[in-house]
């Protein structure tokens, strides 16, 4: 197949540190060119992926009207000069507009909540069988179908062989809270679990220093760092990430909020650590109770959760990352739904 693929143009493709899904989108494009597939990718200027076509955005800014016309004519002119036989759109719903009328069909996949009212917008204008989308999990497909439109959820991925699978730890090892150090990722939660069960807690991640967030850090973490066994280790790189994760009992971050998917929890599992979160948004995907780890609705059930941390298989963990969260078994269902697009559209009458 010839897929065209689109991230946003603020964004290098791969980023040259962490990044979010421009590795999602870098993995995407060469595991799609290694099974054979001809790729365009549509980018910032200067991103390095190696797609067989590279089109750079006109526009640099997403929230620009002026570039976002700019970048809805762009997307126009590769698609013409490319002639995919699919569109994979990881950026603006806005810069497919002029075809949504086309011929050729449409996936969009969404990393977050979906807009409402420009969703159905987009679905009332495109012509029958070119538009689908896709939610980073099946929380933020359900989001979407409240506007209109077939959905359906596929997960994020990531290099699961980076990760060194840990299939024990030592007794005392400790818990390990990876994330943004802020109130809706619950690390006061995780620092209070960590005190009541007398385990040690290794804090990763940045944190605000000013506003609402500056003032969490201020007053509900940074007076336990350094007491009862509660370490602060800064942001981490993927060695740092890889060795925190795997060398902890379980991975503690019980969220506040929705949470669209949150690829650190299925890294986790990629490590064979079990995860500790609470039942919202995407987190009951991945977390099976139980199996993958416990999902929590107060404090006192993470410290429950932390005794029957014993009763988890890790092997069973690093199973479930390999078989819903690695590469191959994303693209495969990328691969599939271009497959069944494209089918529906050439049966179109």
């Amino acid at each position: 197949m010839r897929i065209l693929i689109t991230a946003d143009p603020e964004i290098e493709v791969p980023p040259r540190l962490y990044g979010g899904i421009e590795r999602i989108v870098d993995g995407l494009v060469r595991r799609l060119s290694a099974g054979g597939h001809e790729v365009c990718l549509v980018a910032r200027s200067g991103s390095r992926c190696p797609a067989d076509v590279l089109h750079p955005w006109s526009g640099a800014s997403s929230l620009s009207r002026a570039d976002t016309v700019r970048n809805g004519i762009a997307l126009w002119r590769a698609v013409r000069a490319f002639k995919p036989d699919v569109i994979h759109s990881f950026s603006r719903l806005a810069y497919l507009t002029p075809l949504l009328r086309g011929a050729v069909p449409i996936i969009m996949s969404f990393q977050r909540d979906p807009t409402v009212r420009t969703v159905g917008t987009a679905v009332k204008l495109a012509a029958p069988d070119v538009l689908r989308f896709t939610g980073c999990s099946d929380y933020i497909a359900a989001c979407g179908r409240r506007a209109g439109g077939e959905w359906r959820g596929i997960p994020n991925f990531f290099e699961i062989e980076s990760l060194d699978f840990r299939p024990s730890v030592a007794a005392d090892a400790p818990l390990c809270f990876l994330s943004r150090v802020e109130s809706i990722k619950g690390a006061d939660w995780a620092i209070a679990i960590a005190r009541r069960t007398g385990n040690r807690l290794v804090i990763a991640g940045n944190h605000a220093k000013t506003g609402i967030e500056g003032e969490y850090w201020r007053t509900r973490i940074e007076p336990w760092i350094g007491r009862d066994g509660i370490e602060y280790v800064g942001p981490v790189d993927d060695a740092q990430k890889n060795t925190a994760l795997g060398q902890a009992r379980a991975m503690v971050v019980p969220i506040q909020w929705n949470e669209p998917f949150g690829i650190v929890f299925a890294e986790a599992l990629g490590c064979g650590t079990p995860v500790i979160s609470c039942p919202r948004g995407a987190l009951p995907e991945i977390v099976r109770q139980g199996v993958d780890g416990f999902l929590i609705k107060s404090i006192e059930e993470g410290c429950e959760a932390v005794a029957k941390l014993d009763t988890i298989d890790r092997a069973g963990c690093r199973r479930r990352a390999e078989q819903e969260y690695s590469p191959d078994a994303v693209v495969a269902r990328y691969v599939e739904l271009y497959g069944i697009a494209r089918s529906a559209l050439k049966s179109r009458p």
